[in-house]
């Protein structure tokens, strides 16, 4: 026989189970919306090559991962990427350097001929989340000017801090902010290179 009290834990567990499994999925991408490109601009498109971006192990999940004080971090099971951490890094780093080069990443087109392409590649060592507090990106870079006499080539590392206010939207939109400035410098470097100049990397 059961006790009434049991039945009362057991239906407040269905229950509880139930409010769980109903919760709403979000979804979050690091793609920042398409902006007009800037006029006035008066330097040569540059084709680019971006590599597969690796990050770190720790925050590459399906989930968003974000720190709880100094040690713990939480698994948002709600709020989703919409696609996996690396390929969205990709993504909107591609999106971004596309609009400040005025040109395309060609990853897996046809040789350009012979022209001059830049490679680019990221290795993401940080990619740290505190709702309400920052967004951070922390990791080292290289560009390299393929079909150049001499090739050129330039590694660098960076890190990009931005303030966000409370909310998962305002986190994704940090970190939306802080890729943008990784590209700004990413680009920076690409066009000295280009123009065979002596680039320095951005200050750390």
């Amino acid at each position: 026989m059961i006790r009434p009290r049991n039945r009362l834990l057991a239906l407040a567990a269905t229950l509880a189970l139930g409010a769980c499994a109903s919760a709403p999925l979000h979804y979050h991408t690091l793609v920042a919306p398409a902006a007009e490109p800037a006029v006035g601009r008066v330097s040569p498109s540059l084709a680019f090559e971006l590599l597969p971006v690796s990050v770190p192990a720790q925050v590459d999940q399906p989930q968003l991962v974000v720190r709880q004080g100094r040690q713990g971090v939480l698994l948002l099971g709600s709020e989703r990427w919409i696609a996996p951490l690396s390929d969205e890094v990709r993504s909107a780093l591609s999106a971004d350097l596309a609009r400040d080069l005025q040109s395309q990443d060609v990853s897996g087109l046809p040789d350009s001929g012979g022209k001059p392409v830049l490679r680019i590649k990221l290795d993401l060592r940080r990619f740290d989340s505190q709702p309400g507090d920052y967004a951070l990106i922390e990791g080292s870079w290289s560009v390299r000017v393929l079909h150049a006499t001499p090739e050129r080539a330039l590694a660098c590392s960076s890190r990009v801090r931005e303030a966000v206010g409370p909310g998962y939207d305002a986190l994704v939109q940090g970190h939306q902010r802080a890729i943008a400035t990784l590209a700004a410098q990413i680009v920076a470097v690409a066009r000295s290179l280009a123009n065979a100049e002596m680039p320095l990397c951005p200050l750390p």
